[in-house]
Parts: C-alpha cells; structure tokens; sequence
C-alpha cells in the first residue's frame, strides 16, 4: 500500500482551512497536492475529527487482521476437506 506524505491529522487541518473559506485551488498549490487528492480526502474523511480518523484507521487495521486470519482458515479448511475426501 503507498504511504501518504500526509498524517490524518494534517489531512483533517487541511480540510478544516476549506471549511474556514480558503479555496481547494489555493490550498493545493499550499500544499502540493493535487486536487483530485483534495476530494477524495474530503470524502474520506469529511466533517471527522483527529480522534474519529484515529478510531476508523485503528478499524481498517483490524479489519485488515481479521480478513487475513480468515482467509488462512478458509485454505486450511479447504486443505482438510481434499485430505478427507481422497480415497484410501
């Protein structure tokens, strides 16, 4: 996955100053993005707030555990159930 130049926290002060009235264009000059970036951020994380955006990365990361773990027991099981079926 490809690390961001930005934290959350810079993320969400960077949408914070849109919401205050700066303008994206102007904003993403500041900051070096592009504006693409900028609206995808924006609907990311939208309205959160640091400790929200720290809970949902904290999330996605456990969510990420849990779909490793059950993929690795969906293959043994399936490695189990060819050792069963096969005939002796």
């Amino acid at each position: 996955m490809k690390r961001t130049r930005f934290t959350d926290e810079q993320i969400i002060g960077i949408l914070g100053e849109h919401e205050a009235g700066a303008k994206c264009a102007d904003l993403c000059r500041k900051h070096g993005m592009s504006e693409g970036t900028f609206y995808n951020w924006k609907a990311k994380f939208g309205g959160m707030t640091v400790s929200e955006a720290k809970r949902l990365k904290a999330l996605e990361d456990e969510n990420a555990k849990l779909k490793k773990l059950l993929a690795e027991q969906m293959l043994d099981l399936a490695a189990m159930k060819d050792l069963v079926s096969k005939k002796w």
